[in-house]
């Protein structure tokens, strides 16, 4: 039950769904702690909906769907246009542009204006769309930023062809106005130095505007289970297969190595698009009997399938904090991660680094594990400790309560 100094959070997420990435995983674990810190949470989506937690209330603010998975970039038909912000969400898509966190804000600014009175504090999971500047006018906003989606942009340029380039730039427009919208928001909660310093170079968001947080892990799903066997020469990662910065084809080209001199196999978590660069790489290292990608699976299954590997890579190019890492450790499974953005400052000394984007030193590392069990079994340890030590999401609820409050308290004095 709620108490007399218990909140009242409109929770905003422009999509949600843990399978889409860090941002559903953030949002629904935060939500079911504030829950159970006895907050009133009502969280406010775009398709793809999230997976809740029993006592948080769901308000479904939908789109236009326009990349739903089995039809994406799909033409609406005439009788599903139901005012200006549809026409304006697929006009930016026909004209190459990704419109969502635009849209659901503007979307979630009209459902808002009717509900005056009803909550205390609004938190944005980073949408940072102009919407939230109407917002901001009738409650305290408190945004979240993992990192600024600028990074992503610069390592997906890099990685492209010439002949994307200029699309791809397109696609990305919507960071201009996060730029702009990140540093009208006070405060800003983001996950590590790294992403701090990021923020604040890409986003011109004072330092003493942000407040860091890191994230927190599900020991109900995520922990060692020394009942089960370990599957001998398993790898695991977790990661998005066609994104560059993710690292995938790094992973990709080190076991390819390492599956001329020893019986290994590699577990993705992950869909890669049929016939893209990831499943053509796959085909072109001959790693087709190695390599198997899995997705849709539930928690319990994720959680099985890290603990009962033998080792567990992170082989990112950037990552403003990675959830995945802090997942591998609780399961006690040995880490090998890059030495790149948060990273570092995640995993500590409780895991075995190395240089992005480099497949022969990732090789070496998996050698060198593959052929000592003593030191998986150190390595895996040291991360488990590690986890118990900094990483709860009970924790991530109270250090956020005490970020709305500043919010509200600002608020009043203006």
């Amino acid at each position: 039950m709620p108490g007399a100094d218990s909140l009242r959070v409109a929770l905003l997420s422009y999509r949600s769904k843990p399978t889409c990435g860090g941002q559903g995983v953030y949002l629904r674990h935060l939500s079911r702690e504030l829950v159970a810190l006895g907050h009133r949470v009502e969280v406010f989506s775009g398709q793809p909906y999230p997976e809740l937690d029993e006592g948080v209330i769901l308000t479904k603010v939908p789109s236009l769907d326009l990349y739903r998975d089995e039809d994406p970039f799909r033409t609406p038909k005439l009788h599903e246009y139901r005012d200006w912000i549809d026409w304006l969400e697929v006009s930016t898509m026909w004209t190459a542009g990704f419109p969502e966190p635009l849209t659901f804000t503007l979307r979630a600014y009209r459902e808002l204006k009717k509900r005056v009175g009803d909550f205390d504090v609004v938190h944005d999971n980073q949408t940072l769309g102009y919407g939230l500047l109407g917002i901001q006018k009738l409650f305290p906003v408190v945004g979240s930023i993992h990192h600024p989606i600028s990074v992503d942009r610069r390592i997906e340029l890099e990685a492209a062809p010439l002949r994307k380039k200029l699309s791809m730039r397109r696609w990305y427009g919507f960071v201009r106005m996060q730029a702009k919208v990140a540093p009208r928001l006070n405060p800003i909660l983001t996950v590590s130095e790294s992403s701090l310093a990021d923020i604040h170079r890409d986003f011109n968001v004072p330092q003493t505007n942000m407040r860091l947080i890191p994230l927190g892990v599900d020991t109900r799903y995520f922990h060692p289970r020394p009942e089960l066997p370990k599957r001998p020469g398993s790898i695991v990662a977790v990661a998005s297969a066609d994104s560059p910065m993710k690292g995938v084809a790094t992973l990709l080209r080190a076991v390819a190595k390492l599956a001329t001199e020893r019986d290994v196999n590699l577990t993705v978590v992950s869909k890669p698009t049929p016939g893209g660069p990831t499943e053509k790489l796959v085909t072109e290292l001959a790693l087709q009997d190695r390599v198997t990608f899995v997705h849709g699976i539930s928690d319990t299954e994720l959680g099985e399938l890290i603990a009962t590997a033998e080792i567990s890579v992170v082989p990112s190019l950037y990552e403003g904090f990675s959830l995945p890492a802090v997942e591998h450790m609780a399961c006690g499974t040995p880490l090998v991660a890059s030495r790149t953005g948060a990273l570092p400052e995640v995993v500590g000394d409780a895991a075995i680094q190395v240089t992005p984007g480099d497949p022969e030193e990732l090789a070496a590392v998996l050698r060198r594990l593959h052929d000592s069990p003593e030191e998986r079994a150190a390595v895996g340890r040291k991360g488990y400790d590690r986890v118990m030590e900094r990483f709860t999401w009970n924790a991530v609820a109270k250090q956020t309560v005490e970020a709305y409050r500043e919010a509200i308290q600002a608020r009043r004095a203006r």
